[in-house]
């Protein structure tokens, strides 16, 4: 009789544990030292992250300037070759004059379009390194804040509100693969505090604006 209830009781405090690991955010490796190795699950909004951190925006701010700089050149030429051909409607066609502006401004289109391309891979390919380089800092944010909480798993999730009246948002809504998770669990607004530095910044489960 003795051993039955011992069993029942270790079932139950058991089951106390298991509901508290699961309910709630693990506490810091100081005080819990002793629990083995570690076994919770977090989410994080890497979307978020992106749109809310502050040396990427300021990043992206300056390479969209860079970008509009380098379309209004492109423009400029490309109002000068319209000029070019407008220009050449006054002469008749064969002439001396035709033939060297027909040649000028097909060496100027040429140059026009290899310039644009070697302008769009060169911006492109300096976003894709912005983007790894802040990718590469959440992940190293992540890795500190699990080890320091004892987190084993941080699973990608998108918060984003569903837009009910836009028809690809529903079909983004309904095939993400987190259909619950406990806003305890939500580790972004800390990992976002981290990136940022002194920002003040929402605690686990609380909403995020």
């Amino acid at each position: 009789m003795k051993s039955q209830l011992a069993a029942v009781v270790c079932v139950a405090a058991l089951a106390a544990v298991e509901s508290s690991a699961f309910g709630q955010m693990p506490a810091p490796p100081q005080a819990s030292a002793a629990a083995g190795p570690a076994a919770h699950v977090a989410v994080i909004d890497v979307g978020y992250i992106f749109k809310n951190h502050n040396r990427f925006k300021a990043a992206m701010d300056k390479m969209k300037d860079e970008v509009m700089a380098a379309e209004n050149g492109l423009k400029a030429e490309r109002d000068r070759i319209g000029g070019l051909m407008e220009q050449i409607k006054g002469f008749n066609v064969g002439t001396p004059e035709y033939k060297k502006l027909e040649a000028e401004i097909a060496k100027a289109q040429g140059d026009f379009n290899v310039n644009a391309q070697l302008q769009k891979k060169d911006f492109m390919d300096r976003e894709a390194k912005v983007y790894l380089q802040v990718y590469t800092e959440v992940e190293k944010a992540v890795e500190q804040f699990a080890r320091e909480h004892r987190i084993a798993v941080v699973l990608r999730f998108d918060g984003e509100p569903v837009d009910g009246s836009d028809r690809n948002q529903i079909l983004r809504g309904i095939t993400k693969p987190i259909v619950y998770l406990e806003p305890g669990i939500d580790i972004t607004p800390d990992v976002l505090k981290m990136l940022n530095g002194p920002a003040v910044a929402a605690q686990p489960g609380q909403p995020r604006r």
